[in-house]
């Protein structure tokens, strides 16, 4: 099958910085190495292999070439894309210098010759030929020395990437019916869609649950983590009360023995004040009996002067 033509312009010419050699390829013109492939939902492990191509030699022209739908879902399946999507997205790779519509399934001389091409681009595990042509549809180059290895990009491949929407396709679903796409655009029964609404927001309740759950978990975890910070802070925080605690006491204890012992100083001092009162009150007693005394020699003067008196009356009484 002859294939279409697309340029790609801005990279008739480019170079790279890949030292890679080759003495069978052509010095006085860039190599022309050809790629192809399927290419559906283009993504970077095609692009990676594609810039692998580009970068085989330090001057490449780099052809791709993609099969239609017909000959693709008749040898490999049913794709996502058309062909015309598939042709689009390669043209906008920057390492695709001109792309091939319509490539065929399996290369052969007369398609090198066609393209001049020198060498194809691929990695290295046999892809088998579903239309019984061979057992790897790039035997032929292989056989005779125009192949160039390129490696995979593992983790992503078309496949793995429907594999995941077929996965999760309850949620595909629903995701465009949010986005107002219909139940029969969908190819989605009237009742499978209450069912799926209803599942959905089931799950938005288990999720917000979960999402809680986590929130008491990470709390509890670091409850976990800084309970020997807490216990630690609260040792120095109950050291400290006690410090200062037994600090006041201390103070208070000082300042009672202080009062008590100022208190029994002052009665000590007016007992001594008492003390010294009565010494002089002891004085003036004494000095009190003296003119007790005084008094009683007056009184035994006046009886001596009586006496004298009575008896002179006594006297005249004879005569």
């Amino acid at each position: 099958m002859n294939g279409n033509v697309i340029s790609c312009e801005g990279h008739l010419n480019s170079t790279n910085d890949s030292s890679n050699s080759d003495p069978m390829s052509p010095s006085d013109r860039p190599v022309r190495v050809y790629a192809d492939g399927i290419y559906d939902l283009f993504h970077f492990g095609h692009a990676r292999s594609l810039e692998q191509a580009k970068k085989s030699f330090p001057n490449t022209y780099l052809l791709v070439g993609c099969c239609n739908d017909e000959i693709t879902h008749k040898y490999k399946g049913k794709t996502v894309m058309t062909e015309s999507e598939r042709y689009e997205s390669l043209h906008h790779c920057k390492w695709v210098d001109e792309v091939i519509t319509d490539a065929p399934w399996v290369i052969t001389q007369e398609f090198l010759d066609k393209h001049n091409i020198d060498y194809v681009a691929h990695d290295s595990l046999p892809y088998a030929d579903a239309s019984g042509a061979g057992k790897d549809v790039y035997e032929f180059v292989k056989k005779v020395g125009r192949f160039k290895e390129t490696k995979r990009t593992d983790g992503i491949s078309t496949s793995d990437i429907i594999m995941r929407i077929v996965k999760d396709y309850n949620q595909y679903v629903m995701r465009n019916l949010d986005r107002g796409y219909t139940r029969k655009e969908l190819g989605v029964s009237f009742v499978k869609e209450k069912r799926l609404r209803v599942n959905m927001r089931l799950k938005k309740i288990q999720e917000k649950v979960k999402e809680q759950q986590e929130k008491v978990g990470e709390k509890i975890h670091t409850v976990a983590m800084h309970r020997n910070e807490w216990v630690e802070n609260a040792d120095r925080w109950v050291a400290g009360f006690l410090e200062m605690f037994e600090e006041g006491c201390h103070k208070m204890g000082t300042a009672i023995r202080d009062r008590i012992q100022e208190q029994l100083r002052g009665q000590q001092l007016r007992q001594l004040r008492q003390n010294g009162k009565g010494d002089d009150d002891d004085e003036e007693e004494e000095y009190y009996y003296d003119d007790d005394d005084y008094d009683d020699d007056e009184e035994y003067y006046d009886d001596e002067e009586s006496y004298y008196k009575n008896d002179e009356k006594d006297a005249k009484g004879k005569k």
